[in-house]
């Protein structure tokens, strides 16, 4: 159970930044020419901006600090006395959402930085601890149905907190200055994109999140400056805020590109196509859906040994098998219920009545699933399945993974291999046809292509949304016809 500290401080993200990081990025500021008249942070916690921003912008009219907790605030109160200009700071007792920014933000001219750190906290996080630190429930990141019940309508807080800033700055001589993850800021800066909210002089200075706030996330400090007449797309991924090395991001074709230049030489290859990349089997009950197979018998999750028939039995390969090229042997067997998503499943009483009794008898954990996706099916559903779920060759990826191994896989067992939900594959009727498409995957421009397009930063970074980008048959035509340009030259040699 969570202490009463530990719940408060995940509840509100509370990542205190350090007074030398508050200062470094200050300075990194000053030295890309911001001059701010007005300066705010809207979560000062104890300080470390507001103390920065008074040393690093004397000239600034006013500086605000806002902040809910108030001992944080009598924090900083303390210290005013110690800080040049400081008649001109202002520290107000509120909760960033509840602000009433268009009061703050009423002088009619000035150039206004936005500044800070806000929570690290999302709000699948804040419902599972109960925190009330959440704004207004709504789906503003405009997932569909199905994305949304089955988790892409998580989102971290400071993506949100974020994009209402923009919202307010959109038409001001603004600049904003966050330290956020690095996921957080390239997801804002597509909403941006998307919503054709101009900015300038985008950047993301990547920082040690572990040394700073003994956090084990990829983070960084996101600029950017507002300005309606902006249309770039483009935005500058240094290595830290001492760098001065970068390299270039941007939006192309609907996507963020990782890599525009390995990208803008091999863009012949974005295409979709017929045959599409589908992720594993969804179940969300591991305990009854997945065995092993032990001393030839079977034993589900609860350790407990079954006595069912082999029928809806299929061998199974986790994320971390494709991995690590664990895929020629298996002694984990998933129960798939299942051919189509949304098939009756009353069925399996009279073709399997010891697999029936089973799920029966488990009936309360795979009742009691939690996603939406199952209320309205069949009792047992499962999703993420189809013909290509039964065809005998894949071609399959783990998600999870930081490189691009795509491995060949036949049956196992007699039966065609199905994946957990961490998983991506593509289905072959033969084993040629799967081997030429494992060639291709595995060639130099397949492997540049797809890393352009990947973030490795990210949790999960490979996603069957970047795979569908390449296009075999262009390719694989690009293959064929370079092969007949070096046997025509060979010939013409002879």
């Amino acid at each position: 159970m969570l202490l009463a500290a530990q719940k408060k401080q995940i509840e509100y993200g509370d990542f205190q930044t350090p007074p030398e990081l508050a200062q470094k990025v200050c300075q990194k500021l000053v030295e890309h020419g911001v001059n701010p008249d007005i300066i705010i942070e809207p979560t000062c916690g104890i300080g470390a901006f507001v103390e920065a921003s008074a040393y690093s912008f004397p000239n600034a009219k006013k500086i605000i600090g806002i902040e809910i907790n108030p001992d944080y605030l009598k924090e900083v109160k303390e210290k005013l006395s110690q800080l040049p200009n400081s008649n001109h700071i202002e520290l107000i007792n509120g909760d960033f959402f509840k602000f009433h920014w268009k009061e703050s933000l009423s002088i009619p001219q000035g150039t206004i930085l936005i500044i800070g750190n806000f929570p690290w906290v999302t709000n699948s996080r804040q419902g599972v601890i109960g925190g009330a630190n959440l704004p207004v429930k709504s789906n503003f990141q405009n997932h569909s149905g199905f994305e949304a019940m089955t988790g892409r309508s998580n989102f971290d807080i400071s993506e949100w907190m974020l994009i209402k800033t923009a919202e307010q700055l959109q038409n001001r001589d603004a600049y904003l200055a966050m330290l956020c993850k690095t996921s957080v800021a390239r997801k804002f800066l597509n909403h941006l994109h998307l919503n054709n909210i101009g900015i300038s002089n985008a950047a993301l200075f990547r920082i040690d999140a572990k040394k700073h706030f003994n956090a084990s996330v990829d983070a960084c400090l996101l600029l950017c400056k507002f300005d309606r007449s902006a249309n770039s797309q483009d935005y500058f991924v240094y290595d830290s805020l001492e760098s001065e090395s970068y390299r270039q991001v941007g939006h192309r074709r609907g996507i963020t590109i990782s890599d525009l230049e390995t990208f803008e030489r091999l863009s012949y290859l974005f295409g979709y196509r017929d045959t599409k990349w589908r992720s594993g089997i969804k179940h969300d009950c591991s305990e009854v859906m997945e065995l092993q197979k032990i001393d030839n018998k079977f034993v589900n999750g609860l350790d407990e040994t079954i006595d069912i028939e082999d029928i809806f039995l299929y061998p199974l390969l986790k994320g971390s098998d494709i991995a690590n090229n664990r895929v020629t042997d298996t002694n984990r067997f998933l129960l798939v219920t299942q051919k189509v998503a949304g098939e009756p499943t009353h069925l399996i009483r009279h073709l399997a009545p010891k697999t029936w009794k089973y799920l029966e008898k488990h009936s309360s954990y795979l009742d009691k699933r939690k996603s939406r996706i199952y209320k309205a099916s069949p009792r047992f559903s499962i999703f993420g399945v189809g013909s290509y779920t039964f065809m005998p060759w894949k071609i399959a990826i783990c998600g999870l993974y930081k490189n691009l191994d795509f491995r060949l896989i036949g049956k196992l067992d007699e039966k065609p291999v199905v994946f957990d939900d961490t998983g991506y594959f593509l289905s072959f009727k033969s084993k040629e046809e799967a081997e030429d498409v494992h060639d291709l995957l595995m060639s130099p421009n397949a492997q540049d292509f797809l890393s352009s397009l990947i973030f490795w930063d990210e949790k999960r970074p490979i996603k069957t949304s970047i795979l569908n980008c390449l296009n075999l048959d262009m390719l694989r035509n690009k293959k064929t016809f370079r092969l007949f340009e070096k046997k025509t030259k060979n010939y013409r040699v002879k």
